[in-house]
């Protein structure tokens, strides 16, 4: 990591590492979403140029979402990039775990060639990857290749909620992009729950309760 003043910079480090013990295409994989009462998990899978890595990569929870979407442009310009998607379904299904590791293998796959080694933010690896992986605790604030996963992830999925809430409007899904701000709890108790919440999240779970005990 670099240091600026007392600001910890990622860097290409680990990107370098891997490159050292022979992985030619090293990809940062990043997933966004997971808090959220509603919406898809999402992540993505990026492989930079180290010739040409956009200035100012970070952790995207630290940038502006200005600043996150002028990034996305320049990501996506110089570097190879997938996004990918687990639905309210799988997450429901699979737990929001397991579906937030279904989505990076998605990224991950989806790739215009498959990448050699994974750099992947967090402390467990998925199951069933198909190339070598490590993961990196912290990795969107220690990895260039996963800071830019992260900037990415975050710009497609609030750009997904922003059209979901044109269909279903009163949620704040705009601004709060799926997460329970006081607004979405309140919306959610006037109107209920929509297909695109996730009904295995007790707040969801608790509403629906109690929806069906007053009609039993």
């Amino acid at each position: 990591m670099l240091k600026r003043g007392m600001e910890i910079l990622p860097d290409y480090a680990f990107e370098t590492a891997a490159m050292a013990r022979g992985c030619l295409r090293v990809a940062g994989v990043d997933e966004v979403g997971r808090g959220p009462l509603a919406g898809p998990v999402t992540a993505a899978a990026v492989i930079l140029d180290i010739r040409c890595v956009p200035e100012g990569l970070r952790d995207s929870k630290v940038l502006t979402a200005e600043r996150r979407a002028a990034l996305s442009i320049e990501i996506h310009a110089v570097a190879e990039v997938s996004i990918a998607h687990a639905s309210v379904e799988e997450i429901d299904e699979l737990n929001i775990l397991r579906a937030s590791h279904l989505a990076m293998i998605r990224a991950a796959a989806g790739l215009s060639t498959p990448a050699g080694h994974l750099l992947i933010d967090g402390n467990m690896l998925p199951r069933d990857l198909t190339c070598t992986a490590e993961a990196i605790v912290k990795g969107d604030a220690r990895c260039l290749s996963i800071a830019a996963a992260s900037i990415v992830a975050k710009v497609a999925r609030d750009a997904l909620m922003r059209e979901l809430a044109q269909h279903h409007p009163g949620y704040g899904w705009e601004t709060n992009a799926g997460y329970g701000s006081k607004s979405h709890m309140q919306a959610l108790l006037d109107m209920g729950p929509t297909p695109h919440h996730r009904r295995s999240f007790a707040p969801i779970r608790n509403i629906l309760c109690k929806e069906l005990s007053s009609t039993s």
